[in-house]
């Protein structure tokens, strides 16, 4: 397993314990809405570098995500 794939893997981890946490879903239905999100596509592509982030920067993406229906980049 390769740096990237280990820090992807982290991150969906954490990600995934949160939504159990502050949802009280299951593993199954965590997995499911992440796995399922564009967030997810973005963070196992390595050419978008988004595996390099904070899991907590990552997460906040998927939950904006989750509210907007898709990714919104917003300016700075």
């Amino acid at each position: 397993m390769s740096k990237a794939e280990m820090l992807m893997e982290y991150i969906t981890q954490d990600i995934v314990a949160w939504l159990m946490d502050e949802e009280r879903l299951t593993m199954e239905e965590a997995l499911r809405r992440f796995y399922t999100s564009e967030t997810f596509g973005k963070l196992n592509d390595p050419d978008t570098g988004l595996y390099l982030d904070a899991p907590i920067s990552v997460y906040r993406l998927f939950r904006d995500e989750q509210v907007n229906g898709r990714i919104v980049q917003n300016e700075i």
